[in-house]
């Protein structure tokens, strides 16, 4: 029966597995049974960020090493969803997900992965997309053994961009094709949860439609991928008591109560701070700057203009915040919440040991 586990860990720079080839050597993880990667970074989050497919590339590397597959075959098994910028407090990290199958329970927080077929350009942001992640999260749904939609805390993807996309792409523009990634992604996921209706999810839909959002999707992309890498979380029959997942939405930026909330649904005390920190596993966070311009009435400046990204000054707020409630700035904060949470707000998910 499988037991899953969870390692957050640090990095000095974007190649560095140290943290994780420390645990294999002592034993604690096997590097076979590592199945997820969720990690930040140092980059800048966009088109020309390095530093996702370095940590990539090394973290292969390190495996192969100590499974002796080669590291294309563990890449194409392997989600690593990762996200640049550690604007403000944030910290770079990564977090290990591994599934050992030497211990079994009634029930408990189950892991599942699965990869869609590889998504040409012509295909990002289209129907074909929005069907193939669904696909890929019902995969990851029955891989995990999670039998109904509603025992799913959270589904994680990482959707590709093209660098050049060509003519037969919805945009020319690489960040627009980015964005439109991500919502067909977010729709997908959506629809294959129950989150979203089926015939909501067409094209017309994408960046317009705003009612239609998942607060359980998050979502990132980046040219360093070439099809939706999904990961599904959820309680399964089967897997080893221990874990815990809480996820809420955030209604806009400045949401501490929907921190909080996803704090306690993990079943820590936050009020406004988490009471036992040493319990924390984990963090992710989606969020947007408000498309209206203003938090709360306020007017905000979070722009893309050409010194600081919008998305910059996001990861840089929102991190704070969340890190203030958990208390480290080892949080995985990604903008572009296109449809993942609330219009202007996003959402919240806290692992926690029970």
């Amino acid at each position: 029966m499988p037991s899953l586990s969870i390692h957050r860990l640090p990095m000095a720079h974007p190649g560095d597995l140290s943290a994780l080839a420390g645990l294999i050597a002592a034993g604690t993880i096997r590097a076979g049974d590592v199945r997820a990667v969720i990690g930040k970074t140092e980059g800048n989050g966009g088109l020309n960020d390095f530093t996702r497919g370095f940590f990539t590339q090394s973290l292969m590397l390190l495996l192969a090493r100590h499974t002796g597959e080669a590291p294309e075959a563990l890449a194409a098994r392997i989600p690593c969803v990762l996200s640049g910028g550690t604007e403000g407090a944030l910290s770079p990290h990564y977090m290990v997900f591994a599934v050992a199958r030497d211990r079994g329970g009634a029930s408990g927080l189950a892991l599942g992965s699965a990869f869609s077929p590889p998504t040409q350009a012509g295909e990002i942001g289209r129907v074909a997309q929005i069907e193939a992640v669904s696909a890929a999260v019902r995969a990851a749904m029955a891989d995990a053994g999670i039998a109904r939609a509603e025992d799913v805390a959270l589904v994680q993807v990482k959707a590709p961009c093209a660098l050049a996309p060509g003519p037969e792409a919805r945009s020319g523009d690489p960040r627009m094709l980015m964005a439109l990634s991500r919502a067909a992604a977010a729709f997908g996921a959506g629809i294959a949860i129950g989150d979203i209706a089926p015939e909501a999810g067409t094209e017309a839909a994408l960046l317009r439609d705003v009612q239609h959002f998942s607060s359980r999707v998050s979502i990132s992309s980046g040219i360093e991928v070439t099809c939706n890498e999904v990961v599904v979380i959820g309680r399964a029959a089967g897997w080893t008591p221990g874990i815990t997942a809480g996820v809420a939405p955030m209604r806009d930026l400045l949401d501490l109560d929907g921190v909080i909330a996803a704090c306690r649904a993990a079943g820590l005390e936050a009020s406004p701070a988490v009471a036992d920190r040493s319990r924390v596993l984990g963090v992710i966070a989606k969020g947007e700057p408000d498309k209206a311009g203003h938090i709360r009435g306020a007017r905000h400046t979070m722009l893309g203009d050409t010194d600081i990204d919008a998305q910059r000054h996001l990861r840089g707020a929102l991190g704070a915040i969340v890190a203030a409630v958990t208390g480290d700035g080892q949080v995985f904060v990604s903008g572009g919440a296109e449809h993942q949470g609330p219009p202007g707000g996003g959402l919240v998910c806290i692992f926690a040991r029970e």
